[in-house]
């Protein structure tokens, strides 16, 4: 970078832009919350500048603060714009009616999630039947190589971007069953694309296993994935096939409703 382009990024960089979005990006690391001296401490910032930041976060609705805690935590604005800057409304808006259709034949949770940087991103659920299902909260994250969200987003991806992100991911383990090399992971994502859904057999929590299939949209890019999730007593080995099958059916409702032509 020459003198000029160094004067030049120096001269538009905004320092309290620059430290509020820090504490954004730390809050959405931790979604129980964090008191001002957590930030202050974690950032290395004044507690001054952190009051005045939250502040005014606080009062244009991307934060909320617990009032016995006084932790504060990230309200769903910046998801609410997030949609918008994607385009995800549409995405919700068509994929909800199938979602609940889907819930109602195998009466487990269906979840719908994106593709992020190196992780992807649940947005929307629809909620099981059965007294003891899954929930999760809009915005947490999932890791890519061992959820069937993931898995069948990333197996549809085109060649060089599926080859850059698979690079850039760390393969942590969480137990036995979790995928932990990039030869197998790759093995694995052939195999997912072959029979078009993907699975996770125990891989991130014992007890927990998921089955999704990828949604496209009108250009054939996996732009979402729909699964569902149980215990393996109720959804164990027996049953993946069938429901792999079917989770497909419906993620390809909402893809040729998203415009998606198959070839």
């Amino acid at each position: 970078m020459n003198k000029e382009a160094k004067e030049t990024t120096t001269n538009y960089k905004v320092p309290n832009l620059e430290r509020g979005l820090e504490i954004m990006e730390l809050l959405a690391d931790n979604p129980k919350g964090l008191s001002i001296q957590d930030i202050k401490n974690e950032l290395g910032l004044s507690q001054t500048s952190v009051f005045r930041i939250t502040q005014s976060l606080l009062q244009k609705g991307y934060l909320a603060r617990d009032e016995e805690s006084k932790y504060f935590y990230l309200t769903r604005k910046l998801l609410t714009i997030g949609f918008r800057a994607i385009n995800e409304h549409d995405l919700l808006e068509i994929a909800l009616p199938w979602m609940r259709k889907l819930r109602d034949e195998v009466k487990e949770t269906v979840f719908l999630g994106i593709i992020g940087d190196t992780d992807g991103i649940f947005i929307e659920q629809a909620l099981g039947t059965y007294p003891f299902k899954f929930m999760l909260t809009p915005g947490n994250r999932f890791p890519f190589h061992c959820s069937a969200p993931g898995k069948a987003m990333l197996a549809f991806l085109p060649e060089k971007e599926k080859v850059e992100l698979v690079s850039k991911l760390t393969l942590k383990k969480f137990n036995e069953n979790t995928i932990t090399t990039k030869r197998k992971f790759q093995e694995e994502l052939k195999m997912v694309k072959e029979q078009g859904y993907a699975l996770d057999r125990e891989e991130q929590l014992k007890g927990v296993v998921c089955v999704g299939a990828p949604v496209f949209d009108y250009q054939g890019f996996p732009k979402a994935a729909i699964w569902i999730s149980g215990p393996t007593e109720r959804m164990n080995e027996v049953v993946w096939e069938d429901q792999g099958e079917l989770v497909k059916q419906y993620a390809e409702k909402i893809s040729i409703e998203m415009g998606y032509k198959k070839n």
